[in-house]
């Protein structure tokens, strides 16, 4: 059976790749596509290759603009302030970053109700979803700013943060914590816009609190003098103007948007809080767990020391770059797959994820070829510490292992994720996160003793684990069984 599913699943796609090719319908369907004046998008008819192109490509502007965000950070305070506030930011990072995934969790839950919904023609739930998802992502957002805020030292101690570097992690943490709220809020207005297959107004509102950011991280951190604090006041500042401007953008645009923003529009549909509760629970244990494996590598990278704390900092933060950018992939594959599945489309799903594989393995040769060519000098943008650079070539030695494993993982877990099996997704995520992301870099790093290479070597083989059982999933065609979910919405 997982045979025959393989050839079928490759067949279609090789069909539909021929009329795109040497038909008139690709002309057509970009045509309809940069016409749509409307804020949602139907992916259940049209050409396949132009509709996830054309929706990929702000996906990946605005990820990358996402890690810039972030990353212009760690530049400008390696440069002013040196590698001890780079370890601080880096790290501390880290904490926010599990925050604010979680948050993503509970809102891609959304993002596939909202979608399943569009597929199935069910535009009046849509506002209901998006009240409801409003009242819970913000409320988390607010409850996750407490918990930082409040266990602070104990975090410090328990991630061993170099004593240099603590002060400055701790500042960066008070204030970005403080402020969570408002990354919660982006993250949930882009799932809502990516459910109704809008990709191109998150990269707008993304574009504003980058520029934003590095206007006042040169102000703060570089000529007024104010250390990690200053780009953490930054970063906080821009995501606050980015979030204020998409409310205003979108009450505007409210009828295309599909929400009225009516005060009762607002109050949690009991219905809709347990259809995500449900699906966003496992999604936000994926994240979260994910986040906690980082932390744990990067306590026992920390106890290296201080040059190594800053080198995998940055290594992990070019990492994420590179990432980000295939995942634009995977952010607009799933609602494309959710779409189609709630329409019964299940070919023009299937087909989707191959399509998904052929554009993640051109990105993966293109960034190896740049890791190898100028990886040593991708490092010196960050830090002008000679010993960082020199041990940059080790990070990339290991690091390099993981990218096929991301080419796999951005069609299988798109689909994953965009038929609602959340728990399946969970599942697939332990066992990277915790599992063998932990698992490995213990047994390579200690058990076999090999320091700092064991380490980021266990960090990059861990996502086999998700990529490879959620290939077979895919292909062994067991998911046509499920429950399509639009059919409780």
């Amino acid at each position: 059976m997982f045979r025959e599913n393989a050839e079928e699943i490759l067949k279609e796609a090789f069909a539909d790749l021929l009329n795109w090719t040497v038909g008139p319908a690709g002309a057509g369907g970009l045509e309809r596509i940069v016409s749509t004046a409307s804020l949602s998008k139907d992916f259940t008819k049209g050409n396949i290759v132009w509709q996830l192109l054309l929706f990929t490509l702000p996906f990946m502007a605005s990820n990358a603009l996402q890690v810039l965000y972030s990353t212009v950070d760690m530049v400008i305070v390696g440069k002013f302030v040196g590698t001890p506030g780079l370890s601080a930011v880096s790290q501390s990072s880290q904490i926010l970053s599990f925050a604010t995934m979680v948050c993503l969790g509970f809102s891609n839950a959304g993002q596939v109700l909202i979608s399943q919904a569009l597929g199935a023609g069910k535009r009046r739930e849509i506002n209901e979803i998006i009240g409801t998802l409003f009242c819970l992502i913000l409320g988390l957002g607010l409850l996750l700013s407490c918990v930082i805020l409040l266990a602070r030292p104990w975090i410090i101690n328990v991630m061993h943060i170099p004593a240099e570097s603590r002060d400055m992690a701790a500042d960066y943490m008070i204030i970005c914590g403080g402020g969570l709220v408002f990354t919660a809020g982006y993250n949930l207005v882009s799932a809502a816009l990516r459910g109704m297959g809008d990709s191109r107004r998150p990269f707008l509102f993304i574009g504003i609190a980058s520029a934003v950011n590095l206007v006042l991280d040169i102000l703060f951190t570089g000529i007024l003098g104010f250390g990690v604090a200053g780009a953490a006041w930054a970063t906080i500042i821009g995501q606050a103007v980015s979030f204020l401007f998409s409310l205003c953008f979108l009450y505007r645009n409210r009828e295309a948007f599909g929400f009225d923003f009516k005060p009762e529009s607002f109050v949690p549909r009991k219905k809709y809080v347990r259809m995500i509760a449900e699906l966003g629970t496992p999604m936000a244990i994926q994240s979260g767990c994910i986040n906690l494996s980082m932390l744990y590598v990067n306590a026992m990278v920390n106890n290296v020391g201080v040059v190594a704390s800053a080198t995998f900092g940055v290594g992990v933060r070019i990492d994420d770059i590179v990432n980000k950018i295939s995942q634009g992939l995977q952010f607009a594959a799933m609602p494309m797959i959710s779409q189609n599945i709630a329409a019964r489309e299940q070919k023009r799903a299937r087909q989707v994820v191959l399509y998904v594989w052929l554009f993640a393995f051109v990105l993966t040769v293109f960034f190896m070829a740049l890791y190898v060519i100028f990886g040593r000098q991708l490092f010196m943008l960050f830090s002008d510490d000679v010993a960082v650079h020199d041990l940059s070539g080790t990070f990339i030695r290991a690091i390099l292992w993981m990218f096929p494993a991301l080419t796999v993982m951005r069609g299988s877990n798109a689909f994953v994720q965009g038929i609602g099996n959340a728990k399946l997704s969970m599942v697939l995520s332990l066992l990277d996160g915790v599992v063998l992301r932990i698992g490995l870099s213990w047994l390579f790093g200690i058990v076999l003793d090999w320091g700092f290479y064991g380490f980021v070597l266990g960090y990059g083989l861990a996502p086999y684990g998700c990529a490879v059982p959620g290939m077979l999933y895919f292909l062994s065609g067991v998911w046509q069984r499920r429950k399509v979910l639009a059919e409780d919405i």
